[in-house]
């Protein structure tokens, strides 16, 4: 139950402000259907974050514990430091086929977006840490969807409202605090 609480809460911080909760801002602008546009996110982010968790699985099977303690541990403080630097998106990512619909435009662009995104490698991470990669790849999708489904209802008018200096600077110090239980051992107790 402890990975599920904390991959959900994770990867919820962490996504605020993410390129892929600014993908869900524009598409929900561009297509006002959000019905579409947020079964795409919860298709899109469970293949994506699936494929994270398996390989976060099978990394425990290949790498020696401790070897594994330090490529968590530092793989943790990797994403602290990444969560204070800010998303853009890139035009390419916005840009899809019409003919895919809005399900289909917003289930590409989102698995696209995801691939080597910060919650696709916290995935991996959090799915090698905990003995349960099914409860990380639930929390995480999860996560996604408490940042991200708000995103397509409400828009962007309330996104600059959103402390999103503060809301990285909360995320990247649990990873920050996971990173150094990891290093230090002291994972057991988290």
């Amino acid at each position: 139950m402890e990975s599920l609480l904390v991959s959900t809460s994770v990867v919820a911080l962490a996504e605020i402000g993410d390129k892929t909760q600014l993908l869900a801002f524009i598409l929900a602008a561009r297509f006002r259907k959000p019905l579409p546009i947020v079964a795409g996110i919860l298709c899109a982010t469970l293949v994506n974050h699936a494929l994270a968790g398996a390989l976060g699985a099978w990394i425990t099977s290949v790498l020696s514990p401790e070897v594994l303690r330090w490529v968590l541990g530092l793989s943790f403080l990797a994403m602290a430091a990444w969560t204070l630097i800010p998303d853009e998106i890139e035009e390419d990512e916005t840009k899809v086929a019409r003919r895919l619909g809005v399900f289909g435009a917003t289930l590409v662009t989102f698995f696209l977006a995801e691939m080597g995104d910060k919650t696709q490698i916290a995935t991996i991470a959090m799915a090698a840490h905990y003995a349960s990669p099914l409860l990380v790849v639930i929390g995480t999708t999860l996560g996604m969807l408490i940042a991200d489904v708000p995103a397509v209802f409400v828009g962007d008018r309330f996104a600059a409202k959103i402390p999103m200096k503060l809301v990285h600077a909360i995320a990247a110090a649990i990873f920050a605090v996971m990173g150094l239980l990891v290093l230090f051992r002291l994972d057991a107790a988290f």
